[in-house]
């Protein structure tokens, strides 16, 4: 059986292993999302926070530090932070992308405006400062605060790249790297930090999320094309009609004869689409092979992140961290 079809999936797993950890993760963030002033605060948060995301980013800060052997309470905090971080870029994100589904339901955006997206993102990434400063590590507030600057950089990094046609594989790296792996990253670092790791196996939990950050965005990308809704959570063919340069159309423009690379500046670079684009942009996606491509990309970063585990010590959640490398892939495997 596939880890995709498996009747406990990795991420449960872990949900499972810190299942008391995270419900004090959950009144965390809900005790510091409410506000007394603003009483749209709590419900635009409370829209994204219960909509049944599976919490990926706050169960590996938890993983990483109990995998470091951790025994104090700080690791609920960094986990809310991580998490707070990621629900204010969404905000941020459907704001940008004029999106109007997020993991199956109406964007805030739609539901109330921009305006409101905006400014409750911006609090809530008031209120991760708040907590992540709480521990009293400097060294853990270096990793967050350099995480949500790196975060922000690779969004205005892909307004600027991702309808230019010159955009390339390394910039394309860059950007989600910015975008998606440095929260990734962040939250398993500052887990081990937390800890007072062996500074091999911050190294190792830093780069596992890297690479796992990495595996997790070419996927979604990759499926954009050729997954389902209900896999996504968002329309198929989101990225195509919002002109976003992902890997495969990165691959594809760069085989591309004359009459190709016109028809990909219309679409992508003029923003000029018609009714019958998107099937003919999948049609070049799968004459010049680039989702296989994309999908052996994503495979071999899987690949990564379970390697960099290899210092750590052989224990359960550290089997639960290398089965969830195969399970972000598991879609395109």
């Amino acid at each position: 059986m596939s880890l995709d079809t498996a009747a406990v999936k990795p991420h449960e797993a872990l949900g499972a292993m810190l299942e008391t950890e995270m419900a004090a993760v959950d009144r965390l963030i809900h005790e510091r999302m409410v506000s007394e002033n603003a009483p749209r605060i709590p419900e635009i948060t409370a829209h994204l926070v219960d909509a049944g995301g599976k919490r990926l980013r706050p169960m590996l800060t938890l993983a990483s530090a109990k995998l470091c052997g951790y025994d104090g309470p700080y690791h609920v905090h960094l986990a809310a932070t991580v998490e707070f971080i990621h629900t204010a870029t969404l905000l941020h994100d459907d704001v940008v992308d004029e999106s109007d589904k997020r993991r199956g339901r109406p964007t805030a955006n739609l539901l109330w405006d921009n305006k409101s997206s905006v400014l409750v993102g911006d609090y809530l990434f008031a209120r991760a400062f708040q907590l992540m400063v709480e521990p009293g590590s400097l060294r853990v507030l270096e990793i967050l605060s350099n995480a949500s600057a790196t975060i922000a950089e690779g969004e205005v990094l892909q307004l600027t790249a991702s309808r230019n046609l010159a955009t390339n594989e390394d910039v394309y790296l860059k950007v989600i790297r910015g975008k998606t792996a440095a929260l990734f990253s962040a939250a398993t670092e500052s887990g081990a930090v937390i800890a007072d790791a062996q500074p091999e196996h911050i190294t190792a939990l830093r780069a596992y999320g890297d690479a796992l950050g990495i595996a997790f965005q070419i996927v979604d990308d990759l499926l954009d094309y050729g997954g389902s809704t209900s896999a996504t959570g968002k329309n198929i063919g989101d990225d195509f009609r919002e002109r976003k340069l992902t890997l495969p159309v990165i691959k594809a423009v760069a085989q591309a004869d004359d009459q190709e690379r016109a028809f990909w500046r219309r679409v992508i670079e003029i923003g000029k689409q018609g009714d019958d684009d998107l099937e003919h942009a999948c049609h070049l996606l799968a004459k010049h092979n680039t989702l296989e491509e994309t999908r052996v990309e994503a495979l071999d970063w899987a690949t990564k992140a379970k390697s960099a585990l290899a210092p750590l010590p052989a224990t359960d959640i550290k089997d639960v961290l290398i089965d969830l490398a195969d399970f972000v892939v598991a879609r395109v495997s």
